[in-house]
């Protein structure tokens, strides 16, 4: 017993180190390259709080998330179009590490899903492969669902759908590339049959990812799945 106490208290204190080591590298990186605004590039802050005052006032626009919603989805939809401050606060958010911004992203969420009349047993944020969620830090998507589901009461399960082989960054492909990039990338659970599912993802373009989750969902007996993103392209 006491053997597997000093382990346990060694594993703590290793765990405490990690996290002081990370917070140092990236004070000493935000020192020698200190991060700009991702919206008016104010020096400092990875999203000041001017930006953040606007983008928090920027009305909700309900909209379909692609021209055409995706067969496989029940509905998608988007708070707005990815441009002006709604872009710039998904890619501040996405790739600039401006976790903060979690918040009122997954608000206008919420908003958008109170305009909607759909049946939600549970939230599934769109899953990143592995090794990309730990060249990033974190899931955006996942980081959007806990303040998401914290706000609507409904339940989140991150382990109703995952990623089963490596993709390329959708961000970087065409249209046709994106589709045959995620086919058949996904997994879902056996015990999704007969429920309904909302996926939360950051922005959609073509749709070709939540496409892909959706399928695997239905394919273990999903009732309906639906898609809801912060903004699209």
């Amino acid at each position: 017993m006491q053997a597997a106490t000093e382990a346990t208290s060694v594993e703590s204190r290793m765990q405490r180190l990690e996290r002081f080591a990370e917070f140092a590298a990236i004070w000493l990186q935000d020192l020698i390259f200190p991060p700009s605004c991702g919206n008016c590039g104010r020096v400092d802050y990875r999203f000041c709080a001017s930006c953040r005052h606007t983008l928090e006032q920027t009305a909700v626009v309900l909209s379909p998330g692609t021209r055409e919603t995706p067969d496989e989805l029940d509905a998608l939809i988007a708070t707005g179009k990815h441009r002006g401050i709604l872009r710039s606060a998904v890619q501040a958010f996405k790739y600039d590490g401006a976790r903060d911004l979690a918040l009122p992203l997954a608000n206008r969420l919420v908003e958008a899903l109170r305009l909607v009349d759909w049946r939600i047993d549970f939230v599934a944020p769109v899953p990143l492969s592995a090794d990309r969620e730990a060249e990033r830090g974190y899931n955006q998507s996942a980081l959007l669902c806990q303040p998401f589901v914290a706000a609507t009461g409904l339940a989140a399960r991150a382990d109703a759908i995952r990623r089963i082989r490596k993709t390329h960054q959708q961000a970087m492909l065409s249209g046709h590339e994106r589709s045959a990039n995620v086919k058949n990338a996904f997994r879902a659970s056996q015990n999704v049959n007969g429920l309904s599912v909302l996926l939360i993802d950051d922005v959609v373009t073509t749709g070709s990812t939540l496409r892909e989750c959706a399928r695997a969902l239905k394919a273990k007996g999903a009732d309906a799945v639906y898609g809801i993103t912060i903004s699209h392209a």
